[in-house]
């Protein structure tokens, strides 16, 4: 547990919270999806139920990743432990391609040798798809929020999860109407079949998002210019600069460069510098940590030579 005395509390208390708010609330939906499922005999409600299931595995390791990854960096972890949600996400998205599957192959299963639905219960189906789409609507958009101000990887893509249950639940309840109206069952292993697509692209949604954040993807193209136009707006402080590089480790980011300053300018005038250009660009981006190698300008540069004249008594610089 972070300690309260640090920066990282705050952020720890709200991300925690709303993970043990996802994880209470699969966990209820996925009860009252199974025992629909199973007295409907219908694969659509049990596909449901499955994709509830994992989603709570996903909160599960949604709510371990966010814990680790909120700690700051230790003696073994030197860049922090934004990489769990990474790890946490690739790993979620395994889970929701393999359950996919399962559905897939038990609908295909009903389609070829369609089963007869039990039409007594399935008006209590109905109300659980719609219970289940009003709850994952609120705990999603809630969850989404916080993922967005935290910029949780991990509770972003369990928000995403449960933002997809919502559609397949919207879908499944639509679907069981279809099915209480005709009386036909081969819409059930129909409407399965649509909701295991969904959860396959979502797979491959977040399979995406989770591996770029491990390959070290650098920066969004708007964080870079502002900190390019930063360092632009002190141009009269130093000579150049060159090779910056950035990259993202779950919320964190990470930026260094090489700025050339005059070769006789001195080590704590340079330091202090770089502090300052430092404290400037954090104000602006917010989990950042920034290394700035400083080089001396070998050339008789004229931007240099104008940095001598300022330091002279009764320069004549602005």
């Amino acid at each position: 547990m972070p300690d309260k005395n640090n920066k990282y509390f705050a952020a720890h208390k709200e991300i925690t919270s709303v993970a043990r708010l996802s994880i209470y609330s699969n966990i209820f939906l996925l009860l009252i999806k199974l025992a629909a499922g199973f007295m409907m005999g219908s694969i659509s409600v049990l596909s449901e139920a499955f994709h509830t299931g994992v989603d709570l595995m996903a909160a599960l390791i949604a709510n371990f990743s966010v814990r680790k990854a909120v700690k700051p960096a230790d003696d073994i972890h030197k860049f922090g432990h934004g990489k769990f949600e990474n790890v946490s996400g690739t790993v979620e998205a395994v889970l929701i391609f393999a359950v996919a599957i399962i559905i897939l192959f038990k609908a295909s299963e009903k389609l070829i040798y369609p089963e007869e639905i039990e039409l007594d219960f399935i008006g209590a189906g109905i109300v659980i798809m719609g219970v289940s789409t009003i709850v994952n609507f609120y705990v999603s958009g809630k969850i989404m929020k916080v993922a967005k101000r935290a910029e949780s990887i991990a509770l972003e893509a369990d928000a995403y999860h449960l933002t997809t249950d919502v559609y397949t639940s919207v879908g499944v309840f639509f679907g069981l109407i279809l099915i209480w109206v005709t009386k036909n069952p081969i819409f059930d292993p129909i409407i399965a079949i649509i909701v295991a697509l969904i959860i396959m692209k979502a797979s491959y949604d977040l399979t995406k998002r989770s591996v770029s954040g491990i390959m070290d993807v650098k920066l969004s193209d708007s964080e870079e210019d502002i900190i390019k136009s930063i360092i632009t707006e002190h141009y009269s402080e130093y000579a150049e600069y060159h090779d910056l590089r950035s990259r993202m480790s779950g919320a964190e980011r990470f930026v260094d460069l090489h700025l050339v300053v005059p070769k006789n300018q001195l080590v704590s005038e340079a330091h202090d510098f770089c502090d300052h250009l430092e404290k400037d660009i954090k104000e602006k981006i917010p989990n950042l940590s920034i290394l700035i190698h400083i080089e001396p300008c070998e050339a008789d540069c004229e931007i240099c030579r104008k940095l001598e004249v300022c330091k002279l008594p009764n320069n004549t610089c602005d």
